[in-house]
């Protein structure tokens, strides 16, 4: 891992100190740079997941200079994913590869044991019921599916 990283700032350097000043640099060339990337985040992905290797991926390429647009292209992240890795960066921000948001709120964590316990001492024959019984003692609507996976932890101790 160190030496890819490694190469891809030697890469780098050599283009940039060979250019004159003030004149556009190109990085890399387009095909070689996007085998080059493909390769890395390959590599990457026996230890880690995917989304953790391309983050990975792009703050280095970030941080050797490379473009916004142009990390988006060759790690396939969005423009705006690439924004908020810049920024993480230049911040200093300790969390630069954690993933953050998405997903839902479980709505029964703290109804759960109540739910069990009302199950176990009155007489309901059908998932749909329980879920009707949830809604109509906590306000709290939940799937027949939800029930059911409710009843599989209860069951086997979890």
């Amino acid at each position: 891992m160190i030496s890819i990283v490694k190469g891809l700032i030697t890469m780098y350097n050599t283009v940039a100190s060979s250019a004159k000043r003030g004149a556009k640099v190109k990085v890399l060339d387009p095909s070689a740079a996007e085998q080059t990337i493909g390769r890395i985040i390959a590599f990457l992905r026996i230890f880690m997941a995917e989304t953790v290797a391309r983050r990975i991926t792009s703050v280095v390429l970030l941080a050797v200079g490379v473009p916004d647009m142009r990390v988006a292209e060759l790690t396939r992240m969005s423009d705006r994913s690439v924004r908020d890795l810049r920024k993480k960066l230049r911040d200093g921000d300790d969390d630069l590869f954690r993933a953050s948001g998405g997903g839902r709120e479980r709505k029964m964590v703290d109804v759960e044991k109540l739910v069990v316990e009302k199950i176990e001492s009155n007489d309901y024959h059908t998932q749909q019921e329980i879920a009707d019984m949830v809604y109509q003692e906590y306000g709290i609507k939940v799937h027949r599916s939800t029930v059911s996976r409710l009843l599989k932890k209860t069951a086997s101790g979890g």
